[in-house]
């Protein structure tokens, strides 16, 4: 079985596109930037702030890992706590690492690529957790030990350790190894508790997927989108956003705060690590949007969720 978009689409990456893009052979080619050694904002947490189970917190482990803690119980969302994906070193260590983490009750992977779902990560974690994962990825998970694993098509919820949970649509494709594109689905997670609603786009391309998320799963609090790896337009727009691009979901979603992820910390594509923040306060400040509603947290960051509550 192979997903697709919403649209229909059957996205693959073409050979000779990406050997173009990889040999700089096109007119967006810009100066090659440092994949390493760029100062990123970072907070040292040793996880103190994060055992008292009466907080509801949000903390940015970098790139699109984070961990959730509502109603007492913590969840991971495409956490990624390896030095490195195969070949591409990270930039910046994790915001937490391993003695700081709080026991995880549940894991969420949006995608099956390797910088969403890390294979030595998930299995350091192990069975306990509980693993919520898009349909077509259960049984990689399985033949790794962790059998309290749930597959999730598109707008299907659930409830798992006190959490509401909605699969919901993103713009993307997936594919892990050389035979397997597309073989598992793709998307995001709206997750509730308590009234108290986040959502988490995993990757994702502009799409008119996001007024619909709005529509169907009410009032967003914290919206967790992504910001970089959008260079060059030709090759990246059909697959992730870029600033502008983010701001515009955000404003689709109509959420109520806007929580920066996807930058600084792996160099995946050709615009400066440390370039996605100023683009984003750009586009922020050109539609004179309140400054209260934007929160680009420094990578181990923890952000306090009572306060970005509707209610």
């Amino acid at each position: 079985m192979h997903f697709t978009n919403m649209k229909g689409n059957y996205y693959k990456p073409r050979m000779f596109r990406l050997l173009k893009w990889m040999l700089g052979l096109y007119q967006e080619a810009r100066p090659k930037s440092p994949s390493t050694g760029v100062s990123v904002p970072f907070i040292h947490n040793d996880g103190s702030l994060l055992r008292r189970a009466d907080l509801e917190t949000l903390t940015w482990i970098g790139h699109a890992s984070f961990l959730l803690q509502l109603g007492g119980k913590s969840a991971l969302i495409d956490p990624v706590l390896s030095s490195s994906l195969a070949w591409i070193k990270r930039n910046a260590t994790p915001g937490l690492d391993w003695p700081a983490l709080p026991p995880v009750d549940v894991v969420f992977i949006t995608h099956d690529h390797r910088d969403h779902m890390d294979a030595p990560t998930l299995k350091k974690l192990g069975p306990g957790p509980a693993y919520i994962v898009p349909k077509g990825l259960g049984k990689w998970f399985r033949n790794h030990g962790m059998q309290r694993v749930t597959e999730m098509e598109w707008w299907q919820q659930e409830e798992i350790e006190g959490f509401q949970i909605t699969f919901v649509p993103a713009e993307h494709w997936g594919r892990r190894g050389l035979s397997d594109v597309n073989t598992s689905w793709w998307g995001g997670y709206v997750i509730e508790h308590d009234g108290l609603r986040v959502y988490h786009s995993g990757d994702t391309a502009w799409f008119d997927g996001f007024q619909r998320i709005r529509e169907r799963c009410g009032m967003i609090d914290v919206a967790m989108l992504p910001i970089g790896a959008y260079s060059p337009r030709w090759f990246m727009r059909e697959m992730h956003m870029n600033p502008e691009e983010a701001v515009n979901a955000f404003l689709s979603l109509q959420a109520r705060h806007f929580v920066a992820m996807h930058w600084g910390t792996f160099k995946l594509s050709d615009e400066p690590l440390d370039e996605p923040p100023l683009l984003l306060r750009q586009a922020w400040e050109r539609l004179n949007l309140p400054r209260e509603e934007l929160t680009i947290p420094a990578i181990g960051e923890t952000l306090l969720l009572s306060s970005m509550r509707s209610d």
